[in-house]
């Protein structure tokens, strides 16, 4: 072994935790875990800091158990980390993580000497972290791996610093030093429009739904109160996404598909999740400013259901799909709000069930993908196993019952003063019949991998039956 290689062996390399070994903060996760057990603890977390950042993290620590296996680890950082292990070199683990959460992690790798951590009285970052590290080699006595402007002082205090995807701070340090650099790309755009899941802005086209029906789409006012209430349910839909998506960080990332969403994996952080969540909402408001009072309680509605879906209902049985049902009437509602235009009893009767139906589905192929015991529910839902069979029977009864209504509706005495050959739209009935079936025979041979409805807006099959549709009721309607 050279003298070089010796040398660095004999230097220790400490390592820090948030933003560096992992690539999201165990904070702002653990408080919305706390949060989800229940939202009353939001009154306590304020009494809580007032005694010190570090009784904060002891006392969510308390009550917030850390799967340590599924974080979002920079593994080429770990592997790094293993072969300095491999060759000798003392590894520790310093962090201002709680205590639980830092064992949990230095348990789950299995590479670390020794860990170091917050206790309910200090919070161990910045100047305590380099502190403790002069006292235990001496200062300039070991090497930091660190991200941020916390991490500064311990950078001033070590031998050489370890820069693992810096912040603006930790990056013009990192340019004047000698360092060695973790480098990771910024997000991409994709990765903001995933995190905006702008694919599902396609079901707040419903609210035109109203002002189609009616003919009354080509009117320049009604289009354009349309079109801002369209806009007003996407942003309200995509911040109530982002916090989804935050409160269900654990159950995402032992979903196959869910893990990689952006906050899952790391790629965005929790704080500017809120920001930009905060943001939309903000954005939502000053929209229905320019829109009958009604719609905003439609909003208003629409946000407190949606909340409540994410944080308790999701996992109820049968209520959690009726719920979804529910806010894609939700959708159709605010549109007649925004429009002024009078709103079918038809066409709530049949978005019900034709949006029970694809609820369902999702249900369906949710269970087809459990690994679960019998009598053992689905990790975050309400359903079991053994209900995969009655929850199909009644997806495809709903996708009938959707069928049915529309019959109804084309025979109805409403219709009549719409079309005056309203036998134009009877196909109709055959197309979204093969829509709907179809899409349960897909997810009854486990073909069926995306959101239903996304499916049917990419499917050029479906494409294809609803672009017939709008022909038929364009014939109907100049006939």
């Amino acid at each position: 072994m050279n003298l070089r290689v010796q040398q660095l062996i004999d230097v220790p390399l400490a390592v820090d935790l948030d933003g560096t070994l992992i690539s999201t903060d165990l904070l702002w996760e653990s408080i919305f875990m706390l949060l989800k057990q229940n939202a009353l603890y939001l009154f306590l977390l304020p009494i809580w800091l007032m005694s010190g950042k570090a009784h904060l993290k002891s006392e969510i620590a308390k009550r917030v158990t850390l799967d340590a296996t599924t974080l979002p680890y920079r593994q080429d950082l770990v592997s790094f980390l293993r072969r300095e292990v491999a060759r000798g070199r003392e590894v520790i683990l310093v962090t201002a993580a709680a205590e639980p959460f830092a064992r949990a992690v230095a348990a789950h790798l299995g590479i670390f000497s020794g860990v170091y951590h917050t206790d309910g009285t200090n919070n161990l970052a910045a100047h305590r972290k380099a502190k403790l590290l002069s006292e235990l080699y001496g200062e300039g006595g070991f090497d930091y791996a660190g991200n941020d402007r916390a991490d500064l002082a311990v950078f001033k205090a070590a031998r050489s610093a370890i820069v693992v995807a810096p912040d603006a701070a930790a990056d013009r340090y990192a340019k004047t030093h000698s360092s060695v650099r973790f480098e990771y790309g910024r997000p991409k755009i994709k990765t903001y429009l995933k995190m905006l899941r702008v694919h599902q802005w396609l079901k707040n086209l419903l609210v035109f739904a109203p002002a189609v029906l009616s003919h009354d789409i080509t009117n320049p006012s009604v289009f354009l109160a349309a079109t801002l209430g369209t806009i007003a349910f996407s942003l309200s839909a995509s911040a109530i996404y982002i916090l989804n998506d935050i409160l269900d960080l654990p159950l995402d990332r032992q979903h196959p598909t869910k893990r990689n969403r952006p906050f899952a994996a790391g790629l965005l952080s929790i704080p500017f999740g809120l920001t930009v969540s905060a943001s939309l909402l903000a954005l939502t408001a000053v929209i229905c400013l320019f829109l009958p009072v009604q719609f905003a309680l439609v909003i208003g509605i629409y946000l407190v259901a949606t909340t409540a879906y994410s944080l308790a209902l999701k996992r109820m049985l049968l209520i959690d799909v009726i719920c979804l049902a529910g806010l894609y009437s939700l959708r159709l509602i605010g549109g007649k709000m925004a429009t002024g235009l009078p709103l079918s009893f038809w066409l709530l009767a049949f978005g019900l069930f034709f949006f029970l139906s694809l609820a369902l589905v999702k249900r369906y192929v949710e269970l087809q993908g459990t690994k679960v015991e019998e009598k053992d529910r689905i990790v975050g839902r309400g359903y079991r196993a053994e209900d995969m069979d009655i929850v199909g029977q009644s997806g495809v009864a709903a996708a009938f019952a959707a069928v049915l209504v529309l019959s109804l509706y084309i025979q109805s005495d409403e219709i009549q003063g719409l079309y005056s050959d309203p036998w134009l739209i009877w196909p109709l009935v055959p197309m979204v019949l093969y829509i709907n079936v179809r899409i349960w025979i897909l997810a009854h041979r486990r073909e069926m991998y995306d959101d239903p409805v996304v499916f049917i807006a990419t499917d050029w099959r479906s494409q294809l039956f609803i672009g017939t549709g709008v022909v038929l009721f364009t014939l109907a309607s100049v006939f």
